[in-house]
């Protein structure tokens, strides 16, 4: 099958791309390739079929323009060209909770992964895509996890093409002649993704000579490595501050305020997102340490999740940090 496709520089670099990927997860396995019809996972989808086994193509129609079903079919019908075994289109309805990129994503994600059948599923990420959501995190001041970019692989997420740059993905699809779409939105400049992409990444590249995609997903690598390290302490703090309160979900201050504040705020969120909070930010964990290392009779915080009846606090009790529902006034 190697014969299939020519021996460029683009070819060759987003075949890498994917071999390396395959030889880290296990050898070549069925997967899912999640395919807009756009030049990053047609690309995609032509070097999986070749590296990583048996390939079906997921096209996702989020109903959001006109003519989409008929460039969800192209797609489909491109990836049988390409040597898929299999190529679907699945039709969502796109909700608008967190904003329009935001519900997309989430239906996209939803929708694949009601098909994938227990399979990987590989998403046409690139280089230059983990620059832009470094950059997006750090604009936003979330801190170090939100700079971490996107992993590699997060079980059933894969990204074998977090280290080839885009223009590789568009010159493959020219060497294989394919016509990839161009998706309107990419150039739709409301978008924030899209003027980081267009105008902000360009300067920083001019103004500091170039490399600057490369830099800032060096630092994602570094931080996310970081992060790891982080994260099994935290568990383990997790574990001790859950060991004296066996039978309830509260956490021993006493063990809490033991840790330094990076590795307290660590295990709260962990802690939380298991009592189903979401919407953490930053305000939320400094308040809620202050509960634990500066404490002064002050009252619960209230954080997001809860229902339409009840709203979710967060409440020092006799030694310990407890979530409480109580009643929306």
């Amino acid at each position: 099958m190697t014969s299939r496709l020519p021996e460029t520089a683009a070819v060759l670099a987003v075949r890498r791309g994917v071999r390396e990927w395959v030889a880290a997860h296990g050898g070549p396995s069925p997967v899912v390739v999640g395919l807009s019809g756009g030049a990053d996972s047609l690309a995609l989808v032509a070097a999986a079929v070749v590296e990583a086994g048996e390939v079906c193509a997921v096209v996702v129609d989020h109903r959001l323009q006109a003519g989409s079903a008929e460039v969800a079919e192209r797609a489909a019908t491109q990836a049988l060209g390409l040597g898929c075994v299999g190529a679907i289109v699945v039709p969502v309805e796109v909700g608008r909770v967190g904003g329009a990129e935001a519900a997309a994503r989430s239906a996209r994600y939803a929708a694949l992964e009601t098909v994938r059948d227990g399979r990987p599923v590989l998403l046409g990420h690139t280089l230059d895509d983990q620059a832009e959501t470094v950059l997006l995190g750090l604009a936003r001041g979330s801190g170090g996890r939100s700079i971490q970019g996107m992993a590699a692989w997060n079980p059933p997420w894969g990204r074998p093409l977090l280290g080839v740059r885009r223009a590789d993905t568009a010159r493959m699809c020219a060497d294989l002649g394919i016509e990839p779409w161009d998706d309107p939105h990419n150039a739709d400049r409301r978008y924030t993704r899209v003027r980081v992409r267009e105008e902000i990444l360009p300067l920083l590249e001019d103004a500091l000579g170039g490399g600057v995609a490369q830099a800032l997903v060096r630092t994602a690598d570094h931080l996310r490595e970081d992060g790891a390290v982080l994260d099994a302490y935290a568990a383990e703090l997790l574990r001790n501050a859950r060991a004296r309160l066996a039978g309830t979900s509260a956490l021993s201050i006493e063990i809490l305020a033991t840790a330094p504040p990076a590795l307290r705020r660590r295990v709260v969120r962990a802690w939380l997102a298991d009592q189903g909070v979401t919407g953490l930010v930053n305000a939320h964990l400094q308040a809620i340490d202050e509960l634990v290392s500066n404490w002064h009779g002050q009252g619960g915080v209230a954080v997001a999740g809860g229902s339409s009846d009840h709203r979710l606090v967060v409440t020092r009790e006799r030694g310990t940090l407890a979530v409480r529902a109580q009643p929306r006034i």
